[in-house]
């Protein structure tokens, strides 16, 4: 199983989107875990305790933490808005860079 950790800043029903690319895949959002109020800083390091991919469409995410250091990927969609219709194309790009999953790598999907 990989466990997949979604920002608070991506639409919550795209969570349901990643489960069913692959039965490996099971996802949670910020907010079920209670940890909404969280900064990114300490959100990442709670994070990569319990899961192994977080993916955002903070833009600013990169340049903010230290993701080299830290055990749990990161990945940006990057849509033109943050909405669930813009970035469903790019869901649909994940499995790939999901099942290659590297600790401390960011990654960008456009």
């Amino acid at each position: 199983m990989i466990k997949i950790l979604l920002d608070e800043c991506l639409p919550k029903k795209l969570k349901y989107q990643i489960e069913e690319l692959d039965r490996e895949f099971f996802a949670k959002t910020t907010p079920e875990m209670g940890w909404a109020s969280l900064s990114n800083g300490e959100l990442l390091s709670v994070a990569e305790k319990e899961f192994d991919v977080f993916i955002t469409s903070d833009k600013n995410l990169s340049f903010q933490q230290s993701i080299p250091s830290s055990s749990i990927q990161v990945v940006l969609l990057k849509a033109r808005t943050n909405t669930y219709e813009d970035l469903l194309p790019l869901v649909e790009k994940l499995p790939s860079v999901i099942k290659a999953y590297e600790p401390g790598k960011f990654l960008e999907i456009k």
